[in-house]
């Protein structure tokens, strides 16, 4: 994969670029309006100077050199004031641009005109592929301007783009461990799990759930099971952290069998010192009897998150040997060219990709 690089079009980057600068341009001037004065936007200093001190909007997060003025307080300002709204969007458009729209062009490599990613093996402890220089697992998604982003994604000339993704892995993973009955029926049933939980959270019914209220059950669904507190499923969501709790207590009251997997999964980690993946693959989890709550609630989350990220891991690498195999025996001139944790990006020629898909469903399922 990191030989066949990935394609990208970098017309559409310069011309995304400059649509971002127009948006940076026209917030900047709605900001110096709310504001009532012109200044640097990226200077926390002045930033807190008229937030707080000029704007009198509450302070809440003191650091070394006055109030915090980081995405977190922002996202807890929203609402107090049109400007927050619109110095979160400056932020936004700004990051992408830098770190995505006006990069990834610089990336290509002259002799390919493809980017060359590097993946490791031996960074994310859960024994997950990790993408760097540049990390092409990490190019937003969840809002418009994210997948305009991938849209400048593209497949050599004449080929189509070919993506194989598991459905809800993880959730299907932790289903086996806990044994939970309602769990293991909604995958029998072929229900969407996350838009079950969307319909619960936001009084819907499944039809009329969006994309964004999907997405925002998948962080209730996931956090929940990698031993997020509400506090911190709270912080996520944005959402007072009474109901965070609720959302909290109605998952237990919905899959007990989960709850009863954690508090196992820990007793084993406090008993042997390790925790493992179903192929057997070992984590240490050290500071599981550590007399310091912080430490022992982190390696708590350890404990239980590892059996099913681990899993995850090993699954998708078992298929990607498997698939790789295949590809190579019957001379498929398509390659894979991306693993993004539990999906695969493959770029075909289009009379390949009937053949391609029925052989990575074929491995991927029997991984």
């Amino acid at each position: 994969m990191e030989m066949a690089g990935v394609a990208i079009d970098a017309p559409y980057f310069a011309k995304l670029s400059k649509e971002y600068e127009k948006k940076i341009k026209s917030l900047e001037k709605k900001i110096y309006e709310e504001t009532g004065s012109e200044f640097n936007i990226q200077s926390t200093k002045e930033l807190q100077t008229i937030l707080f001190d000029k704007m009198k909007l509450p302070a809440e997060k003191k650091t070394k050199t006055g109030y915090s003025t980081d995405q977190s307080v922002l996202e807890g300002l929203r609402g107090l004031h049109p400007v927050v709204d619109h110095l979160l969007d400056h932020r936004k458009y700004t990051k992408l641009k830098s770190t995505y729209v006006d990069a990834l062009p610089l990336m290509l490599n002259p002799n390919t005109g493809r980017i060359h990613t590097n993946f490791s093996q031996t960074i994310a402890a859960t024994g997950r592929l990790s993408s760097n220089d540049p990390n092409l697992q990490n190019i937003p998604i969840r809002e418009e301007t994210g997948r305009a982003i991938r849209r400048g994604f593209v497949p050599v000339k004449g080929n189509v783009l070919l993506s194989l993704d598991y459905s809800q892995i993880e959730l299907r993973i932790m289903a086996h461990y806990a044994g939970d009955k309602a769990l293991i029926d909604a995958f029998a049933h072929d229900l969407d799990i996350h838009r079950r939980t969307a319909a619960a959270l936001f009084g819907v019914s499944e039809e009329s759930v969006t994309p964004d209220m999907r997405s925002q059950a998948k962080t209730v669904n996931f956090s929940i099971i990698y031993g997020v507190t509400a506090f911190g499923l709270s912080q996520n969501l944005g959402v007072p952290r009474d109901v965070a709790q609720a959302y909290i207590d109605r998952f237990f009251e919905g899959y007990p069998g989960v709850r009863r997997y954690m508090d196992e999964m820990t007793a084993y980690a406090e008993k042997h010192g390790y925790v493992q993946t179903l192929s057997g693959r070992r984590r240490q989890v050290l500071d599981i009897n550590s007399t310091n709550r912080f430490r022992k609630e982190g390696a708590a989350r350890i404990a239980v998150n590892t059996p099913v990220q681990g899993t995850s891991a090993d699954i998708i690498k078992i298929a990607m040997i498997r698939i790789q195999e295949k590809m190579k025996s019957a001379s498929y001139k398509g390659r894979m060219i991306l693993q993004v944790h539990d999906e695969l990006l493959f770029d075909v020629p289009p009379d390949e990709a009937d053949a391609v898909e029925a052989l990575a469903r074929t491995e991927m399922e029997s991984a």
